[in-house]
C-alpha cells in the first residue's frame, strides 16, 4: 500500500472521531440534551475521512446538512462543534449556527448547509475565487444524492467545467433522499455518469472504503490543483439512521439496513490495518480510548460553557 503509514493513521483517527462523536449526539439528543434536530453522518466515515486526508489546510470544503463528519475530518474542534450543537457561545458559531449551519472559514470550512443542493453554488464561487488568484487551493463539495436531482446541481457541474475551476464534487449516494428511494426518481444508476454531459470525469467508488475513496480523491484533487478542472466522484454508501433523529424508520427494508451495516466502514479498515502489520491490535485500541476521552471532554467543555447573551442576537449578522 502506498500510502504514509502517518496519513493511514490521521484516516482513522478522524473515522473513529466521527462515530463516537455521532454515537454520543445520537444519546444525547435522545435524552433532550440538544435543541433542533441533528443529522447522523453514522455509517458514511470513509467517505469525509478519505476525502478530506488529501487536502491542504488551506483548502475549502462546503457541506450539507448532514455535514458534522465532515468538519471533523477537515480538522474541526470537537469542543466548538459539541458546543455548537449545545447553542452554547463558545461554539464556532457563538450558538448561532447549529447543528446544520456551523461554518468556520479559518480551517477552509465555508458551512454546513441546510438547503438541499445549497453547497454546490458556493463551491463554485470558492473555487473561481481561487483559480483567479492563483492560489492553488481546492475545493471539494459534499453532497447528497438527492441534491443530484436539484437544478444547482446541472449548473453548479457547467459552470465548473466551462472555466476548468479546482473543484472536486463528492456525491454521497447513501440511496435515499429523505424517505425517497433513488432508484423510483431517477433513471440513471450511476450519479456519476452524468459527468458525461458537462466534460469532466466521474468515478463511481465504494464510499465504505476509505482506502479507494482517498486515491480516488488524490487523483481528482491532484487534478484540479494542476489546472485541469472539476471531477465528479459518487460514492456508494449507506446512512445507518433515519433521516434525521426522531423519525420514524419505517421506509427502509430492514435486511437492507443490516446488510449494509455488515459491511461498515471502521471494521474493514481496522482489519487491513492489523492484518498488512501497519498497526496493532493494541495500538489502535489506544488510538480508540484516546479519542473517546477526547469526545467526552467536548460533551464536559459544552455542557459547561454559557449560552449566548441576550443582547447578542443581532450581532454576526450580515444580510
Amino acid at each position: 500500500m502506498d500510502i504514509p503509514k502517518i496519513k493511514l493513521e490521521l484516516m482513522y483517527e478522524k473515522m473513529i472521531k466521527i462515530r463516537y462523536f455521532e454515537e454520543h449526539v445520537r444519546e444525547l439528543f435522545a435524552a433532550g440534551e440538544l435543541p433542533g434536530f441533528v443529522h447522523l453522518y453514522l455509517g458514511q466515515e470513509a467517505i469525509a475521512a478519505g476525502v478530506c486526508a488529501t487536502l491542504r489546510d488551506n483548502d475549502y470544503i462546503t457541506s450539507t446538512h448532514r455535514g458534522h463528519g465532515h468538519i471533523i475530518a477537515k480538522g474541526g474542534d470537537l469542543n466548538k462543534i459539541m458546543a455548537e450543537l449545545y447553542g452554547k457561545s463558545t461554539g464556532y458559531n457563538k450558538g448561532k449556527g447549529g447543528s446544520m449551519h456551523i461554518a468556520w472559514p479559518l480551517l477552509g470550512i465555508l458551512g454546513a448547509n441546510g438547503i438541499v443542493g445549497a453547497g454546490l453554488p458556493i463551491a463554485i464561487g470558492a473555487a473561481f475565487s481561487s483559480k483567479y488568484r492563483k492560489s492553488e487551493q481546492v475545493t471539494v463539495c459534499f453532497f447528497g444524492d438527492g441534491a443530484s436531482n436539484e437544478g444547482m446541481f446541472h449548473e453548479s457541474l457547467n459552470i465548473a467545467a466551462a472555466f476548468d475551476l479546482p473543484v472536486v464534487f463528492v456525491c454521497e449516494n447513501n440511496l435515499y433522499a429523505v424517505g425517497t428511494r433513488q432508484s423510483e426518481v431517477r433513471k440513471v444508476e450511476d450519479i456519476a455518469a452524468r459527468a458525461g454531459a458537462y466534460g469532466m470525469p466521474g468515478v463511481v467508488v465504494d464510499g465504505n472504503d476509505v482506502i479507494a475513496v482517498y486515491e480516488v480523491t488524490k487523483e481528482a484533487v491532484e487534478r484540479a490543483r494542476s489546472g485541469d478542472g472539476p471531477t465528479l466522484i459518487e460514492g456508494k454508501t449507506y446512512r445507518w439512521r433515519p433521516h434525521f433523529e426522531g423519525e420514524p424508520d419505517t421506509y427502509r427494508p430492514r435486511e437492507e439496513v443490516e446488510a449494509w451495516m455488515s459491511r461498515e466502514p471502521i471494521a474493514r479498515f481496522r482489519d487491513l490495518l492489523i492484518n498488512q502489520n501497519i498497526f496493532t491490535e493494541n495500538e489502535l485500541d489506544e488510538i480508540n480510548r484516546r479519542i473517546l476521552a477526547d469526545v467526552k471532554e467536548a460533551i464536559h467543555f459544552a455542557r459547561n460553557s454559557p449560552l449566548p447573551a441576550p443582547e447578542d442576537a443581532l450581532q454576526d449578522l450580515w444580510a
